[in-house]
């Protein structure tokens, strides 16, 4: 089984459900299925063949669903990459991913322009507007040495699709890390991968063709991908997609529809309280919120819940994992502070620098076996053999569980600080300046120190001006023993962050370097 044909199964069982509504056009699963058959059907009349690799260079759309479906749909491998980013991050990964066409919205044209010299193998360019505006023609493109095709154009064949014969094994997606830590690095995802995670997901949420979930993640993130697209087509719900996150449009989309799922990054539940307008009512009809993409802190997590009367549940996963590896359960507690436990065929466990299981409580590295897990990093055997090892993906993060099976993440292992041989996890720092009424964000690294290996600074956004640094230093010296009160503390207008909304520690770093 595949992604491509459940939603064939979902068509044929329900073909008159609505799939998505998107701006003022909504569809049904029949429609989806016809557009995504017919798009794969005009892959193949241009001469793609099973294997080829296609890039998608798209935001929240139906052009982004029907691309990736039709592109499975027509055995390719497709590459989601995110359309802000810089014309040398999505260069960087189309050359390494040897994309033979990209799918894209006609405001990159005359970037492509620029670049076409060094997009020698991509054969073609698939051209779509998701905003609504018409499509646009061949003859309106810029002249460049490659050949343009209207998205229109592939939806409007009328060529039968020649179904390749696919191996669960096959590669599916590459998904390409976030670079947080150097290099993006191309995941490979299975067909068994990509479907396993998404099927036993929508298990254990309890997400069902009856559900309606605000997609506003974005769609090319591997978040998004399974929990709020893959998920919800495999059972039949429907998706009401949002192509950019604002407090008020998600407010509106979630009383008007009626919607029962929403799922988000940490910031993004700390701007829906910060809205100006906050009704709780507006939230009414919504039976679970799904935090993931960065840990989430217990005091942002209480006061939406408090708030809006409704379940936060915490999960936690990793591109390599397609992504999805726990989730706070559904039918026990929500543990604050916890990712959760493991979903169905999903085993995770705590090891030492041996790789050898540790005692429950104690910190060790996470490490991930399952269906889900990746076959390995594209074109980088090192790398791949450093990462799974006897069966299992180990994820670099730092982790804890207690008695009753739930993990909690204590940071990333490269994260760690140690001041005068004392290990510092950022996020237990990072919790108490959460705490505080008069701190918005907060981010903890680590910088070098002659004396003690390292110390501890925090980065700050705050409310208004009258916090400052000797307030925060006497605050955290209540609440955390001396090694762990941040010697040097900033205060940020914003913190940096990927586009899920992920802090950049590293981004600080850097700027920590660049000031010494």
């Amino acid at each position: 089984m595949n992604i491509s044909l459940a939603l064939e199964q979902i068509a044929a069982a329900h073909p008159d459900k609505n799939a998505y509504t998107f701006l003022q056009t909504s569809a049904t699963y029949s429609d989806l299925n016809e557009a995504a058959t017919r798009f794969a059907a005009g892959l193949q009349s241009l001469g793609f063949q099973k294997g080829d690799h296609v890039a998608l260079l798209l935001g929240n759309s139906p052009q982004f669903i029907i691309s990736l479906y039709g592109a499975l749909r027509a055995g390719l491998t497709v590459i989601p990459i995110n359309p802000a980013y810089t014309q040398s991050e999505w260069l960087y990964i189309l050359k390494n991913g040897r994309a033979r066409a990209v799918v894209m919205t006609n405001q990159l044209l005359p970037v492509m322009e620029n670049v076409s010299a060094d997009l020698s193998f991509v054969s073609h360019f698939i051209v779509c507007s998701p905003g609504g505006e018409p499509l646009i023609e061949s003859n309106e493109a810029p002249a460049i040495h490659i050949e343009m095709k209207p998205f229109s154009d592939l939806i409007a064949c009328k060529n039968k699709l020649q179904w390749p014969n696919l191996e669960e094994e096959d590669t599916a997606v590459i998904l390409y890390t976030s670079g947080t830590t150097g290099r993006s690095k191309g995941a490979m995802l299975t067909h068994k991968n990509i479907y396993s995670n998404a099927r036993d997901v929508a298990q254990y949420l309890r997400i069902t063709k009856a559900d309606t979930v605000i997609t506003v993640l974005p769609m090319f993130h591997v978040f998004c991908l399974t929990v709020m697209l893959n998920a919800p087509i495999v059972c039949g719900a429907e998706m009401i997609i949002l192509p950019a996150f604002s407090p008020k449009e998600v407010f509106e989309a979630a009383k008007k529809h009626k919607a029962t799922v929403f799922a988000g990054v940490p910031t993004m539940y700390a701007f829906l309280l910060q809205h100006s307008i906050v009704h709780p009512a507006d939230f009414s009809s919504v039976r679970l919120c799904i935090s993931g993409g960065a840990s989430m802190p217990v005091s942002l997590l209480r006061e939406f819940e408090e708030k809006f009367h409704i379940r936060v549940s915490e999960g936690y996963g990793l591109s390599e994992a397609s992504p999805v590896t726990c989730f706070n359960p559904l039918d026990r507690p929500r543990k604050a502070g916890s990712v959760g436990c493991s979903i169905p065929n999903v085993e995770n466990k705590i090891v030492n620098e041996l790789g050898e299981e540790i005692e429950i409580g104690q910190v060790g590295e996470l490490i991930v076996r399952g269906p889900n897990v990746m076959k390995g990093y594209y074109k980088m055997p090192e790398e791949t053999a450093a990462a799974l090892r006897d069966g299992w993906l180990y994820t670099g993060d730092l982790a804890r569980q207690d008695d009753e099976g739930y993990f909690y993440i204590v940071d990333r292992k490269k994260d760690l600080i140690i001041v005068g041989g004392y290990n510092v996890y950022p996020r237990e720092v990072e919790e108490v300046l959460y705490e505080h009424p008069d701190i918005i964000e907060a981010a903890v690294v680590g910088a070098p120190d002659s004396y003690y290996g390292e110390e501890v600074l925090a980065f700050i956004v705050r409310k208004g001006d009258s916090l400052t640094e000797e307030k925060v230093r006497r605050y955290c010296e209540e609440k955390l023993v001396s090694y762990k009160v941040p010697k040097s503390i900033e205060f940020l207008q914003e913190l940096p962050k990927n586009t899920t909304g992920k802090i950049l520690r590293r981004s600080l770093k850097k700027q920590i370097d660049k000031q010494k």
